[in-house]
């Protein structure tokens, strides 16, 4: 399945052009439901590789995969530019309406499918703009910091040091230390300890499925559950042998449960292929 070919997007941020890399996949099935992909904090267009097709495909959807700022071939950080505590406050409240009034989404509700932070940038544009918005599947999504996850990231900033992991990273960003260091840096900036967001998550009205590895590495089973806490209509879908990235650990438990959400409103009752989930429940 070959890779649709990518097109940029120009919006005015932080008083400057910023262009967003993004591809559309099948735009030609015009009366099909339309998925937005958010990466993760690491993440672009090309590290989702070809998850995106695979379950555009399964569902019959429409697609839109793009890189936030600072990433992917999207334009990098500023030299001087420094990401607050409301980084991902101000991606949900401001980067993504700019991009959909870019690319003329006009009146259209996506489904948005985001993964970590991408998971919480998706919560929070439900939570601020509550009728623009069809449904969300967010995936190891993070409502407040945990010391495991702090721990994690500190790890990854040695790895980033003393590794071959700024090479590695090099072949989805072209500035990979605007990437990097953007994300690792607020994460660790002590302030940013206090950050949660399950305060703004009551005006969510859409649909909501939640899903997480058991093993994930960068936070706890709280995080999805506390979405339920908030937010009646979430359905939650805790993965057995799945760590922080189920759309790659396992797919198709991703796609399964996701092309089923949208096209029939809740989890299949059978459990899904290869993998039983540990918990599925409509809470």
């Amino acid at each position: 399945m070959s890779a649709p070919a990518p097109e940029f997007a120009h919006i005015a941020w932080r008083g400057r052009p910023v262009r967003i890399e993004y591809q559309r996949i099948a735009p030609e099935r015009a009366d099909a439901p339309l998925v937005v992909f958010l990466h993760e904090g690491l993440g672009s267009v090309a590290m989702w590789k070809d998850f995106p097709q695979q379950l555009c495909e399964r569902g019959g959807f429409r697609g839109i995969v793009f890189s936030r700022p600072a990433y992917g071939r999207s334009t990098p950080r500023a030299q001087d530019e420094v990401w607050d505590v409301d980084f991902m406050h101000r991606q949900a409240h401001e980067v993504l309406p700019a991009f959909f009034d870019a690319i003329g989404l006009g009146d259209e509700k996506p489904w948005l499918f985001g993964h970590s932070d991408g998971g919480s940038i998706s919560l929070l544009y439900a939570a601020r703009f509550p009728d623009k918005v069809a449904g969300l599947v967010v995936l190891a999504p993070h409502l407040f910091v945990e010391d495991v996850t702090v721990e994690n990231i500190e790890l990854a900033r040695r790895a980033y040091l003393e590794t071959d992991m700024p090479q590695r990273l090099g072949r989805y960003h072209d500035d990979v230390d605007s990437a990097f260091w953007g994300w690792n840096r607020i994460w660790l900036h002590p302030p940013f300890r206090e950050w949660n967001i399950e305060a703004e998550l009551h005006t969510i009205r859409c649909p909501v499925l939640a899903m997480q590895g058991i093993d994930d590495e960068y936070g706890s089973l709280r995080q999805i559950r506390d979405i339920a806490k908030h937010v009646p209509q979430t359905q939650l879908l805790e993965i057995a042998k799945c760590g922080h990235s189920p759309h790659r650990d396992q797919p198709e438990t991703a796609i399964v449960s996701t092309v089923s959400l949208i096209g029939s409103g809740r989890l299949p009752d059978k459990g899904f292929p290869g993998e039983k989930p540990a918990r599925s429940s409509i809470v």
